[in-house]
């Protein structure tokens, strides 16, 4: 290719960026009269089911050589610019900033949302609660490390829905104010972090002492500085607190995904693709479990996950945390929960919403 073509090139990649934007802004002007129309019939800014059925419908036209995956995450910003136009959202999650949290909800909502990071995962339910329109993204699972009771003690104790959730791919990065692992004493970061990356921390930081964190964002603002430390953590971390990145990916296992919610006061409409997640707890008699479970068998609808929680205060007794495939407006689904109701000392629908998918 000659100067003169490459010329050429960029004066249509020119013309077709002027294009772009007075397309996004034509969108943009669109998306502010929905905005409107929203706030005449009192109707919340956020409403997931739609973003995913925008989503899948670009996935479904999309004909390259964008690759779906980059075409989803320029849309997440575009749609994220357009809803800030209707209304700011504000969204809770847990911190401090530049935890996977963070991260997680960053990715999902675009940045142009009002991020809030909190101390604790009550302190984000918390906050919350105390408003209509308010959204929290909290942790509730890890492929490798198992539940977040925390969470789980959340949904049960608040009138919060789930109302989407965050599949998020966990990449560990090694950090630290040093330029090299020569010098290194100590590694800091949340236990989960450390327990994922014991093997290359056995194999390439022996000698280190190893010092647990309540997150791996606290970690990296620990060793900003420190010379002799370093933190795991993100690489928006590193970026946050201007540290080095001295190795990627040290997570043992590359599938190591976490799965975060989106909590909030209200209800997602349905998809084409959604989950639904209950608690229930049954009478503490033989057979008990089985009756409620054959609700779900006799319909044939999916059960995703089913997960016991001990009940606060009455040993030995349990809550059953349950998602499956489908929503509560779906006529199979409501009679499920009908006649599950009948077999049950407690039912509390937590949300039906669009099913994830992973995000890297």
């Amino acid at each position: 290719m000659n100067l003169c073509n490459l010329e050429e090139l960029r004066v249509l990649i020119r013309k077709t960026d002027e294009q772009l934007v007075a397309l996004l802004n034509e969108r943009a002007r669109l998306s502010k009269d929905v905005g409107l129309l929203k706030n005449s019939q009192r109707r919340q800014i956020y409403d997931p089911s739609q973003e995913a059925r925008v989503l899948e419908h670009l996935a479904a036209i999309n004909q390259g050589p964008v690759l779906t995956q980059s075409l989803k995450a320029i849309f997440r910003e575009i749609i994220s610019a357009s809803r800030t136009l209707q209304e700011p959202l504000q969204v809770f999650c847990l911190g401090p900033e530049a935890s996977f949290s963070h991260l997680a909800a960053e990715r999902y909502f675009g940045s142009s949302t009002i991020f809030s990071c909190q101390n604790s995962i009550r302190g984000v339910f918390q906050e919350t609660m105390k408003a209509e329109g308010r959204l929290g993204v909290v942790p509730i699972e890890n492929s490798l490390e198992g539940s977040v009771n925390l969470t789980l003690d959340g949904l049960v104790e608040t009138k919060l829905n789930i109302q989407a959730e965050i599949l998020m791919r966990i990449s560990h990065c090694l950090l630290s104010a040093a330029e090299s692992q020569a010098d290194l004493l100590k590694v800091y970061s949340h236990p989960q972090a450390l327990a994922q990356c014991q093997g290359w921390l056995k194999d390439h930081l022996p000698n280190c002492r190893l010092i647990g964190t309540e997150s791996t964002a606290a970690a990296a603002q620990m060793v900003a500085g420190d010379v002799k430390s370093a933190a795991i953590g993100s690489l928006m971390a590193a970026e946050r607190y201007a540290l080095n990145v001295l190795e990627e990916g040290i997570e043992d296992n590359e599938h190591n995904i976490t799965r975060f919610l989106v909590i909030g006061k209200g209800q997602s409409a349905a998809t084409d693709n959604d989950k639904t997640s209950i608690i229930f707890s049954t009478p503490h008699r033989p057979g008990a479990l089985h009756l409620a479970l054959k609700s779900f068998a006799d319909r044939q609808i999916n059960l995703i996950k089913i997960q016991s929680h001990p009940i606060k205060g009455r040993l030995w007794e349990y809550l059953f945390f349950v998602d499956f495939a489908g929503h509560i407006d779906n006529g199979a689904v409501g009679q499920c929960l009908a006649e599950l109701a009948n077999h049950t000392t407690l039912l509390k629908i937590l949300g039906s919403y669009p099913q994830g998918e992973a995000m890297s």
